[in-house]
Parts: C-alpha cells; sequence; structure tokens
C-alpha cells in the first residue's frame, strides 16, 4: 500500500514543461501529489465500504430490484461533466486571443463581401488567434519555474471562462453592427447592394462550424505533438524533450505541406484544370481567317490553343465593326496564340512556336505588335486587345502564349516562375523576328499584362531604362508585389509621393494611375514635367487587394494604410496578422466588384493606351466612345 509522501517525485514519462490539453500546463511533481492523494481517499473509502457490508446488503439488493425495474435510458450523456472536461482541454489565453481575432476580422476591408464568406475569414481569424494564443502561452509557462508554473491551474475555473463568454457574446454583437454598417459603407462606394439583416445569423453560424473545424485539425497535431514529447521524455530531459517534439512536429508539417501534400495536390489540380483546359466556352467559333491561330492555315490546331486561348483567337472586333467605329476601311487584326500540348511542354520552343505564328499571320507587316503575357491559364483581358485595335483601326498584332492549366491566383502562388520564363522567352522569340526587318520597316513593338501577365511581361527588362530601350511602350495593369520593377519604382519613389498612386523620377518614362482621371491630373499639376517616349503606364487601383498584398503585411504597416484615400476607396488600419489576413481575404472577391474597383479592369485600359501610343487622329472623345464597347472577356 503506498501512503501519501511515499511516491516517487518525479514522473519519469510526463514533465509540466509541455502543453497538456491545448496549452495549459500541469507540473510532475504536482501530479503526483494529486494521484497520491486519490489513492488515499479511494483506500479509506474502500475500508469503509468494508464495515458497512453487511448491514447495507439487504438495502443494497432492494435498490438493484428498483433500478432493474427501470428502463436504461438511450442516451445516457452527462453534459455536464463532458462540457467541463472539454473546457479543460482548452488553453483559456488560446481562447482569449481567439475572441480578440474574431472581433478584428470584422473591421473594415477594402472590399465589399458576403456573410458567408465573412463568417469564413473570421473563423479563420478565430483559429490564427487560438494557435498564436497558444504558442505565447506555452513559450511564457515555459520560461518559468516548476513552482510558478503551478498559477496557470487558474485557467480551469469557470470565474475565468465565464466573462470571457459574456464578451464574446457582447463583443460579437457589437462587431457584428459595426461590420454591417463599414460593410454597407463600402458597398456604396462601389455601387453594390447593401448587406441584409440575415448577416446577423449567418456569420457567426458559418464562423463556428470554421472554428470547430480548424480546432479539430490543431488538436489533432497536438495530440501528436505531446506524444513524441512522451516518448522523447524518458531518454532526455523534459525542456530538451519539449523543443524537440515542436521542432520535430514543425518540420514533419512543412515536409509534408511542401512535399506529399503540394506534390500530390499540384497533380491533382494540374489534372483538373487540364480538363477544363479542353473546354470551349459558349459562343466560341473556329476562326476561318488566316489572321487568327487555329485557322485551317495556321500552325497551331484549333484543339492545341486551350480554352482561353480559343477565347482570345475568335473575339474582338470585326472590320465591319472597326469601320463603322473609325469611319474609314479597315485592316483585319492578327492574334496569334500558342496553348500548352501537355504539363511539361518547352516554353522556349512554345515561345519560338508563337513567334512563327505571329510571322505568318502577317503581323510584321502591322503598324503595332502588341506582346501581351497572359495569366496561368492562358486568359488575356479583351479589353487591353480590342482597345489598340480600335485605336489603330486593325493595323495591329497580338501574340501571346499559354504557360499553365491552373488560373492566376493559383499561379500567382505555386506557379509564378513559369510565368517569369514564358514572359522572357517570348519577348526574345518575337523580338528577334522584328530585328530580322530593316529598320525603317519595323514596326512598333508594345507589351502589356494584367495580374500575374503583369509580372511576366516585366521579366524581359532589369530595369526601367532596358524596358524603354527594347519597346516603343508597356501597359502593365494590376501588378503583384512580385513585380520586381513595380517593386523597385515604387520604393525609390519621389519623396511626398504616395504608394497607392507614386511618381518616380518626375514621371519622365514611367507614371501610374487608378482611375482615368489620374494621368490627366498629373499633367495639369506638373505642367512642366516632361513625358518622353516610349511611355510606360501602371493602372492600379488604389482598391486592388492583389496589387497591394505583401507578406510583410503581416508585421510591417505599409504606406498606403496611412495615405489619404483614393476615390472610391475605404479607410483600412493597419493591425498585426489581421491585415494580413483582411487584404488576403480581399484577393478572393477582388474580381466580384464593377469595373474600376478592386482587380476588375475596363474603363482605364484605353485611357492608359491613348497616353502611351498618342495614336494619329485620336481623341478624348473617341476614348469615351470606346469603353462602352469593351469588355475583359
Amino acid at each position: 500500500m503506498t501512503r501519501r509522501g511515499d511516491e516517487t517525485p518525479e514522473d519519469s514519462t510526463q514533465d509540466g514543461l509541455f502543453p497538456d490539453h491545448q496549452g495549459d500546463y500541469r507540473d510532475s511533481d504536482h501530479r503526483g501529489d494529486d494521484r497520491g492523494e486519490d489513492r488515499n481517499v479511494a483506500l479509506d473509502d474502500r475500508d469503509a465500504s468494508d464495515t458497512s457490508d453487511t448491514s447495507d446488503a439487504s438495502d443494497a439488493s432492494d435498490t438493484s430490484a428498483k433500478k432493474n425495474d427501470r428502463p436504461e435510458p438511450i442516451f445516457d450523456i452527462a453534459w455536464g461533466p463532458l462540457l467541463n472536461r472539454y473546457r479543460m482541454r482548452l488553453s483559456f489565453t488560446g481562447m482569449l486571443t481567439a475572441t480578440a481575432f474574431l472581433f478584428l476580422s470584422m473591421s473594415s476591408s477594402l472590399l465589399p463581401r458576403g456573410a458567408v464568406f465573412q463568417g469564413l475569414v473570421s473563423g479563420a481569424a478565430a483559429a490564427l488567434g487560438y494557435m498564436l494564443g497558444v504558442a505565447a502561452s506555452w513559450l511564457f509557462w515555459f520560461m518559468l519555474s516548476k513552482e510558478k508554473r503551478r498559477i496557470n491551474e487558474r485557467n480551469h475555473s469557470w470565474l475565468w471562462w465565464g466573462p470571457l463568454g459574456v464578451i464574446a457574446a457582447v463583443g460579437s454583437i457589437v462587431m457584428l453592427r459595426r461590420f454591417r454598417m463599414w460593410q454597407n459603407e463600402v458597398r456604396e462606394m462601389v455601387d453594390v447592394d447593401p448587406l441584409g439583416w440575415s448577416v446577423y445569423i449567418v456569420v457567426p453560424l458559418v464562423a463556428i462550424l470554421v472554428f470547430a473545424m480548424l480546432m479539430l485539425i490543431g488538436q489533432g497535431w497536438g495530440l501528436m505533438t505531446r506524444t513524441i514529447f512522451r516518448w522523447l521524455n524518458r531518454i532526455v530531459p523534459p525542456r530538451i524533450s519539449a523543443v524537440t517534439a515542436g521542432a520535430l512536429m514543425v518540420v514533419l508539417t512543412m515536409f509534408l505541406a511542401n512535399g506529399v501534400i503540394a506534390t500530390n495536390s499540384m497533380r491533382a489540380l494540374n489534372t483538373v484544370f487540364a480538363a477544363t483546359n479542353t473546354d470551349t466556352k459558349k459562343g466560341t467559333e473556329r476562326p476561318t481567317s488566316e489572321s487568327r491561330s487555329g485557322s485551317t492555315d495556321s500552325l497551331v490546331s484549333w484543339e492545341s490553343l486551350g480554352r482561353e486561348g480559343r477565347s482570345f483567337v475568335a473575339k474582338g472586333p470585326t472590320t465591319e465593326e472597326l469601320e463603322d467605329f473609325n469611319g474609314s476601311e479597315a485592316t483585319e487584326p492578327v492574334r496569334a496564340f500558342v496553348g500548352m500540348a501537355d504539363a511539361d511542354a518547352d516554353l522556349r520552343e512554345n515561345a519560338e512556336l508563337a513567334a512563327e505564328e505571329l510571322v505568318r499571320a502577317g503581323g510584321l507587316d502591322r503598324e503595332v505588335i502588341a506582346i501581351g503575357s497572359a495569366t496561368g491559364s492562358g486568359w488575356i483581358n479583351q479589353a487591353t486587345v480590342s482597345s489598340l485595335e480600335y485605336m489603330y483601326n486593325g493595323d495591329v498584332a497580338t501574340v501571346s502564349m499559354q504557360y499553365s492549366y491552373l488560373p492566376s491566383w493559383l499561379s500567382f502562388l505555386v506557379d509564378s516562375e513559369r510565368a517569369r520564363q514564358a514572359g522572357v522567352a517570348l519577348f526574345e522569340a518575337v523580338d528577334a523576328k522584328v530585328q530580322e526587318l530593316p529598320e525603317r520597316k519595323r514596326p512598333e513593338v508594345v507589351v502589356f499584362g494584367e495580374s500575374l501577365g503583369s509580372f511576366g511581361a516585366e521579366a524581359a527588362f532589369g530595369t526601367v531604362p532596358t524596358l524603354s530601350a527594347r519597346t516603343d511602350g508597356a501597359l502593365f495593369v494590376g501588378p503583384t508585389f512580385n513585380n520586381e520593377l513595380w517593386q523597385e519604382m515604387t520604393t525609390h519613389r519621389d519623396p511626398g509621393s504616395r504608394q497607392r498612386l507614386p511618381v518616380y523620377e518626375g514621371g519622365e518614362s514611367v507614371r501610374f494611375m487608378s482611375d482615368a482621371e489620374d494621368l490627366a491630373e498629373f499633367a495639369e499639376e506638373h505642367p512642366d514635367a516632361e513625358w518622353d517616349r516610349p511611355r510606360t503606364v501602371y493602372l492600379q487601383h488604389s482598391s486592388d487587394p492583389i496589387t497591394f498584398w505583401s507578406p510583410d503585411l503581416i508585421l510591417e504597416r505599409p504606406d498606403w494604410m496611412e495615405e489619404p484615400t483614393g476615390r472610391g476607396t475605404p479607410d483600412m488600419t493597419w493591425l498585426p496578422f489581421i491585415s494580413f489576413l483582411q487584404v488576403s481575404a480581399d484577393m478572393a472577391v477582388s474580381l466580384d466588384v464593377p469595373d474600376g474597383h478592386g482587380h476588375n479592369y475596363v474603363s482605364g485600359i484605353p485611357v492608359a493606351w491613348a497616353e502611351v501610343l498618342e495614336p494619329d487622329g485620336w481623341t478624348d472623345e473617341k476614348t469615351e466612345e470606346l469603353i462602352p464597347l469593351l469588355s475583359r472577356s
């Protein structure tokens, strides 16, 4: 029989240095004392029961008989103890930070959101807050002595959890009201219908479901970590076991995410989007003109162009539409495109094929050659190409190529290197064909790209002087934080200019615009500023999360959040982690807004092209007439 005080002071398999039940800590000595007390109580109870066995035998038999006559409940669940046990598995600090992140996730954002999407964001924010709270709590208690770590047991008291529950409930109601108010202000700016009362029901329900799901994943991760800790604790000191177990789980998670999971996920995604690539959009018909890729005269088959490539070559203004707009005889525009035969296609070979296709279609005989870098799946904004075709009455040749099956946002995250390689290969291949012509017969060469395409289009030029020397103009729409030239100019912008709308070297070669009025306003404010040819324009809406997203948002306040907001742009306050999450969430809805906001670009494109190229006979009135005729797809 073991009496109190006789047990070993240290449990060799456990130690209070590692999280017990998601962030709470128990000291092994303290735990050992509790077990000793429990055993003594059990022994005392056993002795008492032995002395009363005879006298209570008849009562016990009567009670047993009565119990047997009573039907047993199907679900005999003691909800009170069950909830209490689950509460003890949670970290108070983690739930405190989860509540704070939940509130902050409903702060103002760049773009309007629906109730369901906000529920997803709030649930993810709360889970992130819980994770950070548990990590901070673990680090804090890990650094204290065992005696001081015992005070963490107070986290299991209802006196702490009760007020937190009240704060969470009341705070959620207040923040939901403010969220609806903020969202409706943003929706009014972008001319979108206001949120209804259902937001008060939908957001909490979705947030709870998402938070619960992520918590289960996190608790599974924590269980694996504690298991590794207990194994290690048998052979190495507790503190070393704790740090090693955590490090091993982090390495294992990164290995799975970057290796097994990432590889299989990319393979699955490529399979899915490769199947989508074989589809043809409704209303898309094979062209018959020799000026288009995919025709019977083309070097590439109609089937090989891919879904977006077929749409690109099949659309655009006809010669009749160009003549009606310009009032003179039009030339049929050239649209050359090369798709991907398979996921491992050689980008350099495809770029050379695209250049050959451009030559075959008569592209070198046009006044302007536009080299466009597409998004991952081959998508090109029709407004960008159609604007040039209207401005030059069809005397334009546009060439592009596909380099991925993935849509732009996925390519941006996992496949941006292929965008860079494709941009460089395509420009070099086309430029080589142009350089073979006599200098006086060479057409003007411009480059363009949108979103990830702007990154690819920039890639062939390391500096602004190189861009100016090798092209006759450039238009980059909705640039990303990966764009090296854009980053260089934004970082080293002229003192006093804004990050949302920077001025670089007085606007001598490159200028930035957020909406149609910006370039004209800059010229009025700086009448002495010269804008030499060739010209480059960056078109970036001040509410575009694709442009202003950056990992630096996690811990660093960007200048654009401290600047005066532009037209139709809400004000945002920087908060560590939260602002990163908010802008990341806005990226997912960046196209679900009208033109002129977010990542939706149409009306600003012809304005930019007119300033970059200054076509003969083109006027501002023609630009206004053209805008209603344009669309993204």
